[in-house]
């Protein structure tokens, strides 16, 4: 048994690993990618070649952390496996199960004393009529293709949505040939001279804004248009999308103007990122809703612990403020976990985290404000006619006639279980914020008060064949800790 199993191995699962490593606790790190880095920092195969990790700036620590994480032979690390669902052993009080599935090798069952969540977070899901034709993509699936699989879009690109990575995933598909038509800001885009004095006032960051000025004076100067207060309204097409029709927008995201369109054969959404708190729901920890920090975030005490005993959390799940903060609370988190199993842990470790994370947090707090999605607005852009639950294909329009026929129905999850939205194998990763929108203007309530889609064990799809294997301990390395297969 492990005294600590982290679930993720982005910023923050590698700083607690290493950090819980230090105060001499038996580690395990399980990833469903097979490297470390986590999604800001996903790298090629090894197998690829001439593909040398070039973190965006800001981030030159990266390099550095995956390095250390990587020849620290003290960590076990599961990477291939995913995290299906977390259980507790009735038998044991002091110990925790986490159910992993292996795409060739099965399920088995990993124990540990204490858990820590780090989970990450994914592109907001934003329903409109034709978001599921091929050729809308998010953003930071874009990003991963090109810089970790060394695949672009073909064709003509347009990119909307309310959120700086827009632009870095503008420049990087530029700069590998891709043309790129516009780029669409719901919000007013800041000049260059306003970002830099806006980041003067957070220390410790001013590579970054200063990059994405950058980036942005770049693409004005290659002839991309980015329009501010400009939203994506829809996406036409066949089989394929060949072109978007782009709306001017006031402050509140309502329409102002005439919509136009334009011919592209992608489009590339990106509105900000929901925390993956699957697990973290699926395990019975408490969650509050926080718009700005990507909507259902786990809730947590000054040392990351959340409500359930002996399982922490650490990064996007805790609220989606960036790398800088997730690598922080990382390793706030190992220093309390390493403190609870009795690890000698000084005061002035814990200050100095503590720091850390504040620091980090003056940043993040910046960028959640200026780059919060208007979750209201989002929700009135499907039709009556748009599917907005992709797996049981529910349209908007069975979502609204089921609440006008049950004026009493205030929760997600009533919706859910009469109109099947998420219960498909996303398990509402793509529709909840959308149906959570709908329920919310149907009842003139906000949104957060309807509720969240509930998560059951498997909290990914898992052949069912595997699940018979869910109680067999999965074999501990031996000789070799590293256990990267």
């Amino acid at each position: 048994m492990f005294d600590l199993a982290i679930i993720g191995a982005g910023p923050a699962g590698m700083a607690a690993a290493l950090t819980a490593a230090d105060h001499g606790l038996r580690v395990v790190v399980i990833d469903e990618q097979g490297r470390a880095g986590g999604q800001i920092f996903r790298r090629p195969p090894e197998t690829f070649t001439g593909s040398e990790f070039r973190p965006t700036a800001g981030y030159e620590w990266a390099t550095a952390l995956i390095r250390r994480f990587e020849a620290d032979t003290r960590v076990v690390g599961r990477f291939g496996w995913s995290a299906i669902g977390i259980l507790h052993e009735d038998a044991e009080p002091d110990t925790l199960c986490v159910a992993v599935n292996h795409p060739t090798r099965g399920t088995g069952m990993i124990t540990a004393r204490r858990l820590l969540i780090a989970t990450g977070a994914y592109d907001l899901p934003v329903a409109f009529p034709g978001w599921t034709l091929p050729g809308v993509m998010a953003a930071g699936g874009v990003q991963t293709l090109v810089k970790a699989q060394k695949v672009a879009p073909a064709g003509e690109v347009v990119l909307a949505g309310a959120h700086p990575l827009l632009l870095l995933v503008a420049d990087l598909l530029v700069g590998n040939g891709v043309p790129v038509r516009e780029v669409a800001f719901a919000q007013s885009i800041p000049a260059p001279a306003e970002m830099l004095r806006a980041l003067n006032a957070v220390p410790g960051h001013l590579r970054m804004l200063a990059e994405t000025g950058t980036v942005l004076t770049r693409l004005l100067r290659r002839g991309v248009r980015v329009s501010p207060r400009t939203v994506v309204t829809a996406a036409h097409g066949t089989e394929h999308v060949s072109r978007v029709t782009l709306t001017r927008v006031d402050r509140r995201w309502q329409a102002k103007g005439a919509p136009r369109d334009v011919a592209a054969s992608h489009l590339v959404v990106g509105y900000g990122f929901v925390a993956s708190t699957e697990l973290a729901r699926q395990a019975g920890c408490e969650l509050t809703f926080d718009s700005p920090r990507g909507g259902w975030v786990v809730a947590h005490d000054e040392r990351l612990r959340t409500s359930v005993p002996g399982v922490s959390v650490a990064g996007e799940p805790a609220g989606v403020a960036g790398a800088d903060a997730s690598r922080a609370e990382g390793a706030l988190a190992a220093l309390a976990l390493a403190a609870d199993l009795g690890r000698p842990v000084p005061a002035a470790a814990f200050t100095e985290a503590e720091r850390a994370v504040a620091r980090a947090a003056r940043f993040s707090t910046v960028v959640q404000r200026v780059f919060e999605p208007d979750r209201e607005a989002l929700g009135r852009l499907a039709t009556q006619e748009t599917t907005i639950c992709r797996c049981e294909m529910v349209s908007r329009g069975n979502v609204d006639d089921f609440l006008a026929s049950a004026p009493f129905v205030t929760d997600v999850n009533a919706v859910k279980l009469s109109c099947r939205t998420g219960m498909g194998p996303c398990q509402g990763r793509y529709c909840e914020n959308t149906v959570a929108g709908v329920l919310a203007a149907a009842r003139d309530q906000p949104i957060g008060l309807g509720g969240r889609f509930s998560a059951h064990l498997p909290v990914k799809p898992v052949p069912v064949g595997d699940l018979g294997a869910l109680d067999t301990p999965l074999p501990e390395p031996g000789a070799t800790p590293r256990d990267i297969n």
